[in-house]
């Protein structure tokens, strides 16, 4: 596996941080107080490699961007996403995000994949939050539109079909 590709996969599993399985966000309902979300996710970062056993490699990545919404009753626009990811190099990926809107309020979840490549879906669990979002819970997944990796580390990818739902599961603290 050529360096460039093995790097564009760190980045993807990691960065994604994104998904265990390509599955699919829940369908949005409509009631018991679900929201639909929609948007894109444009990202860029660093990403740290290390060869493992059978020629793979292994990544830590680190990105953050513009999450912008397209569709999110009650939630603003545009929020910085940031996400921290782990690739084992063998098919496991995981990672932490957090999205931050213009008032310091997050959202929080957890990401989990498989290799972080163009065109793959990925998954995301929303955790709870802080000040407005305190309570909230929901899913989504997203498409990496394409992953773009250097040599020197850098990273650069944009996520699509970022499509979802958010509610409130219980009330602020």
């Amino acid at each position: 596996m050529s360096t460039g590709r093995s790097a564009a996969r760190a980045v993807g599993l990691t960065l994604a941080l994104a998904c265990v399985s390509p599955a699919r966000a829940a369908p949005p309902s409509a009631g018991e107080g679900w929201a639909p979300i929609e948007g894109a996710w444009s990202a860029s970062g660093r990403r740290h490699t290390i060869a493992v056993e059978g020629g793979g490699t292994a990544a830590i990545v680190e990105m953050s961007g513009a999450v912008v919404l397209t569709k999110g009753e009650g939630l603003p626009h545009a929020f910085r996403g940031e996400v921290i990811g782990f690739d084992d190099g063998q098919g496991t990926s995981m990672g932490r995000c957090v999205w931050t809107d213009d008032a310091g309020d997050r959202l929080f979840s957890s990401l989990k994949g498989e290799p972080l490549q163009s065109g793959k879906r990925f998954v995301g669990t929303i955790t709870g939050g802080t000040g407005r979002y305190a309570g909230f819970a929901g899913e989504y997944s997203f498409t990496w539109q394409y992953i773009l990796a250097s040599e020197d580390g850098q990273v650069q990818s944009r996520a699509v079909s970022l499509s979802g739902r958010v509610r409130r599961a219980s009330a602020p603290e």
